[in-house]
């Protein structure tokens, strides 16, 4: 290959790598914007209060908490359904949680269980919106269990036949579980803060999502807390993010996935509408699909 030849793909590589560059910045101008970095509460909808906490030390964390009252008529936790028939073992098809919630036509939805396979790049990561995926730790949506792993060391949030949420240490919900979802770490256990240590990231600043229940599971907790954004959100630590709950009343909490599958979001007058700043393939405000959700439906009122 001769010289000009050598210089002239040398030139076409660097404008393609300059190319893909452009990708990410473009989505990121065109898309949402981060929500600012003010306290804000707000009531999204009857049994729905929404917080935004804003935290300058030991680094800049934007916390957003949605208190869920699970007995306001016509209120019920779901989870998202997996997709038989898919082959080589996958349980569901990845989507964005904005894209959930729009399906679904739902009030309120965040993200849940870990998953896999996952693979974080601007041009060919996986999965896109509609990619198979495996959802990791036990998974009930409408009384059907679609992940039944029961593998130690992964704990479960459970919604019985009655809409009340129980958080357990064990792999498996109880027998009549409708909804359920998995997490790797208890932060909060019987009323005391418990040692996160199991989740592998529990000492490093990362973006959060964690349910909490009260005694009693009429009240569910979620939080979800941004971060991989310096100087407007650098995320928490599972110690630090245990101590802003302490205030809550919980009976337990439970680490989801986080990192840049937290995302929530509530209906809003266009379509769903982002409430935190999630941050995929390191794009402020880019949603990356994931395995499954947890979200709020409201029924249409018995009559009287």
């Amino acid at each position: 290959m001769g010289p000009q030849v050598m210089r002239g793909c040398r030139r076409g590589a660097m404008g393609l790598l300059a190319a893909l560059a452009l990708v990410v910045p473009l989505r990121a101008a065109t898309g949402p914007v981060q929500p600012p970095r003010e306290a804000l509460q707000a009531d999204l909808a009857p049994g729905l209060h929404y917080q935004r906490l804003v935290r300058v030390s030991p680094r800049p964390a934007v916390v957003h908490l949605v208190r869920i009252a699970l007995r306001t008529p016509g209120l019920r936790l779901v989870v998202s359904p997996g997709t038989p028939g898919l082959g080589d073992g996958m349980e569901s098809v990845a989507m964005t949680t904005r894209e959930f919630a729009a399906r679904e036509g739902l009030q309120l939805a965040v993200n849940a269980s870990f998953f896999y396979p996952f693979r974080e790049h601007a041009v060919w990561g996986y999965p896109r919106s509609g990619d198979p995926v495996n959802v990791v730790g036990q998974a009930v949506s409408n009384g059907q269990a679609y992940s039944a792993d029961g593998e130690s060391g992964w704990m479960t949030l459970c919604i019985d036949a009655q809409g009340a949420a129980r958080i357990t240490d064990q792999s498996v919900c109880p027998g009549g579980t409708q909804e359920s979802v998995s997490g790797n770490a208890l932060l909060w256990w019987q009323g005391r803060r418990a040692d996160p240590a199991t989740a592998w990231d529990a000492h490093k600043p990362y973006p959060r999502t964690v349910v909490g229940t009260e005694r009693g599971g009429d009240v569910l907790w979620v939080v979800a807390v941004d971060g991989k954004q310096p100087g407007y959100s650098e995320g928490l630590t599972l110690p630090e993010l245990t101590e802003i709950l302490a205030p809550l009343g919980l009976e337990a909490a439970l680490n989801l996935d986080g990192g840049g599958s937290t995302t929530l979001v509530a209906a809003g007058e266009g379509g769903p509408r982002l409430l935190n700043a999630p941050v995929h393939q390191l794009t402020p405000m880019l949603e990356r699909p994931v395995a499954n959700h947890l979200g709020v439906r409201f029924l249409q009122p018995a009559p009287r």
